[in-house]
């Protein structure tokens, strides 16, 4: 798969493909452990992110598999066995019609895009360093709504979340443009503070028991088991849920201004 993780594409023992993130990836073990807390943490929000698993890779597998190998520099070094992250592929990959990139027409049919409003919210109280990811399914005839209109035939999927928390930092440097999202069309329907009120709302019911208990169960070799640094974060998270709405009015206010429509 592309991106600076080289992920696999893998199938399961639950019979579903998974995009799987192995712990020598050269962007380092923590991104494993954020790509799960943050998304589940999102999928808590009522976010439309991809399930995220542990994958167990075995020896055997890998090395039977040319291809799990991590290209670093100029050369090569086997993946490494043991549990890693699963990202859930949204269907069967010879099937389901996925892609990264939709022209301002079809992306506009987007039949969540008031998503990117919600994941915004969740990358400044996250402080996601990396440009917002997302992909856009195409959506079975079935599945589409009534009244919905014979165009409206993708969802979008929020993806790609191992640099929340300031990758491998863990910390929080913020910045009025972070976490923006390139495309600056999925904002047209932002008319004001209201269009991300709901997503506040969700997160201000989030407690030091709700983060606790999403990262309880995280591996502990995803962050060579320093639990302090572990806890210390999670403190920190816990605190900047009250600075989220003024980091969204910073964005606001930013020389690129981002939501042209807010007035």
């Amino acid at each position: 798969m592309r991106g600076g993780a080289q992920a696999h594409l893998m199938r399961c023992s639950d019979d579903n493909y998974y995009v799987v993130k192995f712990q020598n990836n050269p962007q380092g073990k923590r991104i494993l452990a954020n790509e799960l807390l943050a998304s589940r943490l999102a999928a808590r929000m009522g976010l439309p992110t991809a399930e995220a698993e542990v994958v167990d890779v075995g020896a055997w597998l890998i090395a039977h598999t040319e291809d799990l190998a991590i290209q670093l520099g100029r050369g090569r070094e086997r993946c490494v066995a043991g549990k890693q992250f699963g990202s859930k592929y949204p269907g069967e990959p010879a099937t389901t019609a996925v892609f990264d990139f939709l022209p301002d027409e079809q992306l506009r049919e987007v039949t969540n895009l008031e998503a990117f409003a919600g994941v915004l919210v969740f990358d400044k109280w996250t402080c996601n360093t990396n440009g917002r990811q997302a992909v856009f399914v195409q959506e079975p005839r079935g599945k589409i709504a009534e009244g919905a209109g014979a165009r409206a035939r993708y969802r979008a999927v929020m993806i790609d979340h191992g640099f929340c928390f300031n990758a491998a930092e863990w910390n929080f440097p913020d910045a009025p443009l972070r976490g923006i999202y390139a495309r600056g069309l999925v904002y047209e329907g932002v008319r004001g503070r209201e269009a991300f009120d709901p997503w506040i709302a969700r997160l201000e019911k989030f407690d030091d028991a709700v983060l606790g208990g999403i990262a309880e169960n995280l591996p502990d070799e995803w962050y060579d088991g320093d639990l302090d640094a572990l806890e210390h974060m999670l403190a920190q998270l816990a605190r900047r849920r009250e600075l989220v709405p003024e980091l969204i009015r910073m964005a606001w206010k930013s020389s690129r201004n981002p939501f042209p429509n807010w007035s």
